[in-house]
């Protein structure tokens, strides 16, 4: 089992920036590939970024790319996701997500692959 907590949602308005964790616990968390996922209101959930267990491999979904940064530190159990240069359109909430890996440097877009979700913190982006 892999419990997930994310923090750092909040109120930004556009152009701002915000940093989102996601604290693990429960198993060993540098053979776990994390991915970032997003949800507004009255639409689908959809892929943001993903990151390898072992955190050289990462991977955008074109809307973000350029503008999200997602990272990890496996000596705290965390993974980031900066957001900078926030538009209203990336106003949802955020989920962090986990799945077991046994490639060192496996990234996916697939919800349906991680196996463990967070909680999700919101994020509203002011125009």
């Amino acid at each position: 089992q892999v419990q997930l907590v994310e923090s750092g949602g909040g109120l930004v308005q556009t152009g701002g920036s915000l940093r989102l964790s996601c604290a693990a616990s429960g198993r060993t968390f540098s053979n776990i590939a994390m991915g970032w996922f997003r949800q507004a209101p009255g639409k689908e959930r959809e892929f943001v970024a993903a990151i390898s267990s072992s955190g050289s491999s990462t991977y955008y979904a074109q809307s973000v790319k350029g503008r999200f940064t997602i990272s990890r530190d496996n000596a705290k159990n965390t993974v980031y996701l900066q957001m900078n240069s926030l538009k209203p359109e990336d106003m949802a909430v955020y989920y962090c997500a986990a799945r077991f890996s046994r490639l060192p440097n496996g990234v996916t877009r697939a919800d349906y692959e991680y196996a463990y979700w967070g909680q999700g913190t919101q994020v509203t982006v002011s125009s």
